[in-house]
């Protein structure tokens, strides 16, 4: 085929628009349907590489597949081993290990099932992943796999002139599909080739079943770069996709291709570089993305995105445009340094993948870090003692109980102090805890389950007449959303289950202190309760924190949040509580008087996470709370 200027023009604005999404989608919020755009073109091109190569008799399924391995492959490849040789020096056990499940995955071209399994692909958490960006390639290629072989089938039963009517019913198919699985399930819809196939075979259309327009074509073309751009800026990443939106970038693009002409809005001096390395570009600036997030670089866009150009047009050069067939000697090898390649990266991936990072090469000081993350919950529960769908766990050989602990996660993770503060072995007490529902009977969360296993608590509090309960609840995450971004699944959502999106703050905290203290002045009426305040919450990972600091600064630093903005977050919240415990004649436990010294609030003592993780005080970290509960619970 002829080289088509439109096309390598289209290239450039997909990737561009792709490039700028990942940086800063606020600059086009739409920038992401770039993909889509590229799936158009290779739907395109692979169908007129098929059939014209069909028709004059040369098409072979071995050199269809050795070709798009030569294409794909080598920069893939290289991107993924110089990924694992920095991941040597830079990232923790987990993440290492981590990506190199994801070389193993991508270089066999099934990495879009692996994300697929993931939180979303435009959820915060997704940017440690470094080759997130490879499931496109990994649709391509399934696509590339099947699409031949159907041909191949189906021409042994009708005429090849004919194969484009079912090609035609196989695109109707596959965008009612796209639409359904869209609202059925948006997450694997993105992701997999099943909801994405009319996307490619869009493009197949637009060489099957060509416009043929006297006047007009310029027309089309216009009314096409109107479509995309109208794209780029008018969807966003909370448009459901690739549902019937995602039309308005394919239709686009086909009418791109279909019009063929070559206006200076699409053929360049900047598009046209920029076409030529667009593949390159593409494999290099995701990694640049994430390099960035995982090193909180500040306007790190001003240097990703000309470093992302500049990577591509090095990869392009040296990688993509190298022809080893012009020397004798190499020609045969030339023929699979690329499969040598694949199987050297998906070695790799594979060994580090088994061995958890190669997690002996790390120091030990990494791993002590790391080991809180770890630590688990030191007692075995007694068996059997159930209520309904809750299960209660019992710690202790004494048939009395002397305390219950009730709450989410958030509880389950300072039990061990409440235990140990009792100071004798002759103490039971029991933990009632579900992760992510605190302890509200009668509020409206965003899910049955919580709802039911708080009616399950409240009616085994009844009958615990006598017993003191103690409160531990992440009561801030369901009022004022997370603070660390790699778990908000949504920036632009503030997770509120206590009454509907539509209430304002003061309605919820009112609705809140309302549920909170019929919920307590209930319980004191029959036992003693004790609630303790906020925990004070760190906007990043702790242990992991503390691990890369050492890891890429060969040494610790003081990692600690002020007083102040602990009191901030958690300010309306512990005077709710404070108001609740007076009213209702409970105990507050303050928290922060143990955590919170000399105007900061600390995460490490003797170099050791207390946290494990952002929130959650670990093993080691709950022990500093026992003098606190000493001194209610021995008064008692």
């Amino acid at each position: 085929m002829q080289f088509r200027h439109d096309i390598n023009g289209l290239r450039a604005i997909a990737v561009l628009a792709v490039m700028i999404f990942h940086f800063n989608p606020h600059w086009l919020p739409g920038g992401f349907a770039g993909v889509d755009i590229f799936f158009v073109i290779s739907g395109f091109l692979m169908t007129s590489i098929i059939f014209s190569q069909i028709q004059n008799g040369s098409f072979s399924l071995f050199s269809f597949y050795n070709a798009r391995i030569n294409r794909i492959v080598p920069v893939l490849a290289v991107c993924c081993i110089i990924l694992l040789s920095f991941g040597w020096f830079y990232l923790l056990p987990n993440d290492y290990q981590l990506l190199g499940k994801q070389v193993e995955k991508s270089i066999l071209f099934i990495s879009n099932i692996l994300f697929s399994k993931g939180y979303g692909y435009f959820d915060s958490s997704e940017h440690t992943k470094w080759l997130l960006h490879t499931w496109s390639l990994s649709i391509e290629w399934q696509f590339y796999i099947f699409f031949p072989l159907i041909i191949l089938m189906i021409k042994k039963i009708i005429k090849l002139n004919n194969i484009k009517y079912i090609i035609f019913f196989l695109f109707i198919v596959s965008f009612l599909y796209s639409i359904y699985s869209t609202y059925q399930d948006s997450k694997s819809a993105y992701f997999l080739l099943s909801s994405r196939a009319w996307e490619m075979l869009f493009g197949s259309l637009a060489f099957l079943h060509p416009l043929r327009l006297k006047k007009g074509n310029f027309v089309l073309h216009i009314l096409g770069l109107i479509l995309i751009f109208t794209a780029y800026f008018l969807i966003s990443k909370s448009t459901p996709w690739p549902g019937y939106m995602a039309l308005v970038p394919v239709l686009g693009a086909y009418f791109v291709i279909a019009s063929q002409c070559n206006t200076i809005f699409i053929n360049n001096f900047i598009f046209n570089p920029i076409g030529k390395w667009s593949y390159s570009i593409y494999i290099w600036h995701w990694p640049l993305v994430v390099f960035g997030f995982y090193f909180s670089l500040n306007s790190w866009w001003i240097y990703g995105i000309p470093l992302s150009i500049i990577f591509g047009f090095i990869s392009y050069q040296f990688i993509e445009r190298i022809k080893f067939q012009k020397y004798a000697s190499w020609r045969n090898l030339y023929k699979v340094i690329p499969l040598y390649l694949l199987l050297v990266t998906l070695t790799l991936g594979y060994a580090i993948k088994e061995t958890n990072g190669f997690k002996s090469h790390y120091s030990e000081a990494v791993l002590k870090i790391l080991s809180e993350t770890k630590n688990s919950f030191p007692y075995s529960c007694k068996t059997g003692l159930k209520n309904g769908e809750i299960d209660v766990c019992k710690i202790g050989k004494s048939e009395k109980i002397n305390a219950i602990i009730v709450g989410d996660s958030h509880a389950k993770a300072i039990t061990s102090a409440v235990i140990e503060s009792l100071d004798s072995h002759q103490n039971t007490i029991l933990s009632i805890t579900t992760a992510g529902c605190p302890y509200i009977p009668n509020a409206n969360f965003d899910n049955n389950y919580c709802k039911a296993t708080n009616e399950k608590k409240k009616q085994f509090l009844a009958k615990s007449e006598g017993i003191p309960i103690i409160l531990v609840n992440r009561y801030l995450q369901r009022l004022e959303g997370e603070n660390n971004d790699e778990r908000i699944s949504n920036e632009n959502e503030i997770p509120i289950y206590f009454s509907n999106m539509h209430a304002s703050k003061h309605e919820i905290y009112a609705e809140f202190h309302q549920n909170l203290q019929a919920t307590i002045c209930e319980l004191t009426k029959k036992s003693p309760v004790y609630i303790v305040n906020s925990i004070p919450e760190f906007p990043f990972d702790v242990p992991k924190h503390m691990g890369k600091q050492l890891l890429i600064n060969r040494q610790l630093q003081k990692n600690s949040i002020s007083l102040q903005s602990y009191e901030q977050r958690a300010y309306v919240l512990n005077r709710i509580l404070a108001q609740v415990a007076q009213t209702c004649g409970a105990h507050l436990l303050d928290v922060s008087q143990t955590l919170c010294k000399n105007s900061e609030c600390i995460s490490q003592i003797n170099n050791r996470p207390i946290y494990k993780d952002g929130d959650h005080l670990s093993e080691y970290g709950n022990k500093l709370l026992i003098p606190m509960f000493k001194s209610y619970l021995q008064q008692k």
